[in-house]
């Protein structure tokens, strides 16, 4: 029983010094953030969609700060940081999706958002991308001012979370 203790012990730290010791972090969270890399810096993402919902600009960048504050360890600077996210809201739009037998009535209509997202990478420049990100979520009926929110950050955090990964877990 004593040898089983032992030989686990001995894996896990292994184990934790081979991560260690790699040219980058690994975490728990999924993502990779290169060595060297301790600062972020997130511009405010200007909404210039036809159709402007007024809080998606806010909520969209307060809503990115926080998955990186939350999954990584970089802490968030105003200017020149190792990595840096900007961009625009370049389409938010609902539309029909399914129409109601008989009837010209949406039964089922889309939200969708799309981000266009520049980022940096001063410690990798191989890493750097601009792309746009498009997520949508369908819903029944005619939008109320309260689900066009609740869609609206359901939305935003998996356009986050895309953004995440593309930046930190290469996918």
């Amino acid at each position: 029983m004593l040898s089983r203790r032992i030989l686990y012990s001995f894996l896990t730290t292994a184990f934790l010094f081979i991560m260690n010791s790699c040219g980058v972090k690994y975490g728990f969270t999924g993502g990779s953030i290169p060595e060297g890399m301790k600062t972020v810096n997130i511009q405010y993402f200007e909404n210039i969609a036809p159709l402007v919902y007024p809080t998606l600009s806010q909520n969209f960048t307060e809503a990115l700060k926080e998955r990186i504050r939350n999954q990584s360890r970089l802490s968030q600077v105003n200017q020149d940081g190792d990595a840096t996210f900007e961009g625009f809201i370049t389409d938010y739009t609902i539309s029909p999706a399914a129409v109601e037998a008989g009837t010209d009535r949406a039964a089922m209509n889309r939200m969708t958002i799309t981000i266009k997202v520049s980022y940096h990478n001063k410690i990798n420049p191989k890493d750097d991308f601009e792309q746009p990100f498009t997520r949508f979520k369908e819903f029944a009926g005619n939008l109320q001012s309260a689900q066009e929110e609740t869609l609206g950050k359901e939305i935003i955090q998996m356009l986050t979370e895309d953004i995440y990964n593309k930046a930190f877990a290469n996918w």
